[in-house]
């Protein structure tokens, strides 16, 4: 039993080092992807940033664009966590305009996030293309639909709009007011407290009845939006968390078929993943009734390869 605890202890805080390690990397790609944009930064001064070496840095993520993956993700869970906090402390938080607001002053914290949402190519290049897809997920959308029907329920947004129009004007109330800033004439420009209340306003007028929203109301919206922003944070923290678990099974099977193909020329042949594969894989592990052992064993497959095939679901499904 001491030994097992022992063996216990050294493992936790493996992982904490490895966490630590990993945080201290993203710190240092945040850094260097601001300063001086994705495009022109390379993996070995990512490293020399963190104070790591390039091997170790690649025990995490396999290239620029999975850290790159991981840095967006962590940056939603911050920035949902922060929402979270700023609507606890406001009455009408949990209100469409107050939203709006929170979430304004929350992405004017967190440049990366914001010149991510913005599709800003001077920071983050051609990459950023490739990878918008994943940063508002079918899930997360399918969260805050919800929260818009809740709305609509507690008489909280206007009755003649869809549930589509309403996401549609939500959204570009958002971002427009952050598109538009940079041309405005510096006598125009708003504060940021400003710039957030402008956009609560807009949402108000253009999205909500007239009348005073009722407390037990908000109450309920407040819970549903909780719940949306509850949701949306670990899903993000589920795709870092299987994104480097994969990454540790990967290394490990390699390892091992190392080592047995010394004994027998080149080891067993690597088995093709198919679409097929990747699917059925991730419905399994979606549907919450099996484990991951039981899944393999259904499957045939190793962990490795479960861990492969659920991150290369696509954004979204996983």
């Amino acid at each position: 039993m001491a030994q097992q605890n022992r063996r216990e202890s050294r493992q936790m805080q493996t992982r904490e080092r490895r966490e630590a390690r990993a945080q201290r990397i993203l710190d240092a790609a945040s850094t260097l992807i601001l300063h001086d944009g994705y495009d022109k930064i390379t993996i070995e001064e990512i490293a020399k940033e963190a104070g790591v070496g390039k091997g170790t840095l690649y025990l995490h993520w396999d290239s620029r664009e999975a850290l790159f993956a991981a840095l967006i993700l962590r940056e939603k869970v911050a920035m949902a966590e922060d929402i979270k906090q700023r609507i606890a402390g406001d009455p009408v938080g949990a209100s469409l305009h107050g939203l709006l607001k929170h979430a304004a002053l929350a992405l004017m914290q967190r440049p990366l996030l914001k010149a991510a949402l913005l599709h800003d190519t001077q920071v983050f290049g051609e990459v950023i293309q490739r990878e918008q897809g994943g940063i508002l997920s079918t899930e997360v959308l399918a969260g805050f639909t919800a929260y818009l029907e809740a709305l609509r329920q507690q008489g909280l947004v206007r009755a003649d709009l869809s549930l589509h129009i309403l996401g549609a004007l939500f959204s570009s109330i958002f971002t427009g007011f952050f598109l538009a800033v940079p041309f405005l004439p510096d006598a125009f420009k708003p504060s940021d407290e400003e710039l957030a209340e402008l956009i609560a306003e807009t949402g108000h007028r253009t999205l909500e009845p007239r009348d005073l929203l009722p407390s037990s109301s908000l109450q309920m919206a407040s819970h549903t939006l909780t719940q949306y922003l509850d949701r949306s944070v670990a899903s993000a923290q589920e795709q870092l968390q299987v994104g480097d678990q994969a990454k540790v099974e990967d290394d490990r099977s390699r390892a091992h078929r190392s080592v047995r193909a010394r004994g027998r020329k080149g080891g067993r042949s690597k088995k093709l993943k198919t679409v097929a594969q990747v699917d059925q894989v991730r419905r399994l592990y979606a549907d919450k009734t099996k484990s991951i052992e039981e899944i393999c064993s259904t499957l045939g497959i190793s962990r490795a390869s479960f861990y492969r095939y659920l991150k290369d679901a696509k954004p979204g499904e996983s």
